[in-house]
């Protein structure tokens, strides 16, 4: 079956393709889509300018055409397929919910039989369905068309509307905040959030922002495998990683339209291997801050957990984050997909995955974290779904100390109060989750004994009664390290030889 075809710019580039498609000889769209009311007006709008018709079937009335009564007795799709036969004149055949029926082998018959009549006369068959419908004997025939979400023309004329209302008037960074914040939802979301704001205290400022961000978590939350996080923690709470820091922040405007002048490509995206703990899923979320973008992290076990809508589910994914781009979209253990996507639809989903990380058009980087990496086919790590391949590993004196000083400084307390280069070095193989803990359980400890002040003794004896999970792994450790060597680039800055130039220059 055809790979669905990515229309991301919009409604009109989408109705600019049916248009081209039914003009090629296409006979038979499948558009995947929840919006049927948006697209049904886009197709009406299509089929006036095209001068065709525009046929209406649904199986509560049956087939008909505009303000028409239905056809009578065309409520099962196999005989308005018959009825249909009758048209002769150029245009379209809307097929709303079509999916129950396509299971039934009298209606794919009808289908195919029809395809060179369709042809020849120039009409297409369009099916629409909140789903991808998997037929194989149209596969040699069904187009399928992914519908994009509403675009910022049209959440803006949207939001003039519910202005127009509230008679208040929104201009410059207000009103591309709200069209902005909005991005990401269908378009009877966006006017529900609108109603909201309208009913509620709120009005159209920076609390109204606030509720329209908290409605949209909950309408991409019902989603099961998307989260969005609209205040992702600031670059400075990543501890050590200089040269993932440093690569990142050489990207940091490349979404800019001063990038898009200069000749700069958007990038694609970066994928984080290594050490549990180690601060492969802070950095990704610490990403969308300093690119100043939304975040969506993407639940990979959700998505592949079963229930054969996997490709469904990626394409919802794809839709959601190509609307709200530019975006960050973390995939979170991202080998999980792997693991456990071996059957067929799971293979087939990966594959359009995939293919859509290496040719994606919008500003969607995507930032990958897995921690079993042996697993990982070779397709995934190759150059053009990310631009760079980063191995996290355990942190050196240098990053232990760094992320002890960030850990501190959370609490309330003061760095320098400590002997924290004692700590760095008597924690060697504790990743920066274990050294986030040693903080929180000398907390606890000085807490309990009388709500004192934290001292250094109170760190130092959890340091010497935790045994860091690398020493328990040692041999996976080592394995990994082994796979990483020739196939990443490291997160970490080589210390020594800076330690090394530093000296040179002293001397």
């Amino acid at each position: 079956m055809e790979v669905p075809g990515w229309y991301p710019w919009g409604m009109e580039d989408l109705l600019e393709g049916i248009a081209l498609r039914v003009q090629a000889r296409h006979p038979v769209l499948l558009l995947v889509t929840h919006e049927e009311g948006r697209l049904e007006r886009g197709l009406r709008n299509l089929v006036k300018d095209q001068g065709w018709t525009l046929w209406r079937w649904r199986a509560t009335e049956g087939l008909r055409c505009g303000v028409d009564a239905p056809v009578e007795d065309t409520r099962s799709a196999s005989k308005a397929l018959v009825a249909l036969g009758d048209v002769e004149e150029p245009g379209l055949f809307l097929f709303e919910d079509p999916g129950p029926s396509l299971e039934d082998p009298e209606v794919v018959r009808h289908l195919r039989d029809r395809v060179e009549t369709l042809q020849r006369r120039g009409q297409a068959v369009v099916l629409v369905s909140p789903r991808f419908l998997d037929c194989p004997s149209l596969a040699k025939d069904l187009l399928i068309l992914d519908v994009p979400l509403p675009s910022r023309d049209e959440i803006g004329a949207l939001l003039d509307v519910a202005l127009g209302r509230a008679d208040v008037e929104l201009q410059g960074k207000e009103r591309l905040a709200f069209i902005r914040a909005s991005q990401g939802l269908t378009e009877r979301e966006v006017q529900r959030s609108y109603a909201a704001i309208l009913q509620s205290e709120a009005a159209f400022g920076p609390e109204g922002l606030v509720k329209l961000a908290e409605i949209k978590q909950q309408a991409i939350r019902r989603t099961r495998f998307l989260e969005l996080y609209e205040s992702p923690p600031a670059f400075g709470f990543v501890g050590g990683l200089g040269n993932l820091k440093a690569w990142l922040k050489q990207r940091a405007l490349a979404f800019s339209d001063q990038a898009r002048e200069f000749g700069l490509p958007e990038p694609r995206g970066v994928f984080l291997l290594g050490v549990q703990g180690c601060g492969k899923s802070l950095s990704a979320k610490a990403v969308a801050s300093l690119f100043e973008i939304p975040l969506l992290r993407l639940d990979v076990g959700a998505v592949f957990g079963g229930g054969g809508r996997e490709q469904e589910s990626l394409q919802d994914v794809i839709r959601i984050a190509e609307s709200m781009a530019p975006v960050v979209l973390w995939i979170d253990e991202l080998e999980k997909a792997f693991l456990s996507g071996g059957d067929a639809g799971g293979a087939r989903a990966l594959g359009v995955f995939l293919t859509w990380m290496q040719e994606k058009k919008k500003p969607v980087f995507v930032v990958g974290t897995a921690n079993e990496v042996r697993v990982l086919p070779p397709e995934l790590l190759r150059k053009g779904r990310f631009d760079e391949i980063f191995f996290v590993d355990l942190p050196d004196v240098h990053e232990r100390l760094e992320v002890l000083e960030i850990h501190l400084v959370a609490r309330d307390r003061d760095p320098e109060a400590f002997d924290l280069l004692q700590c760095a070095e008597e924690t060697e193989k504790y990743s920066g989750a274990e050294l986030e803990q040693v903080v929180v359980e000398a907390l606890f400890h000085a807490f309990s004994d009388g709500k004192r002040e934290l001292r250094d003794r109170d760190l130092l004896r959890v340091i010497r009664d935790t045994v860091p999970l690398a020493i328990t792994m040692d041999d996976a450790l080592k394995d990994l390290r082994e796979w990483a060597r020739p196939r990443t680039r490291p997160a970490t800055m080589d210390r020594r030889r800076i330690d090394f130039f530093d000296e040179f220059q002293e001397g």
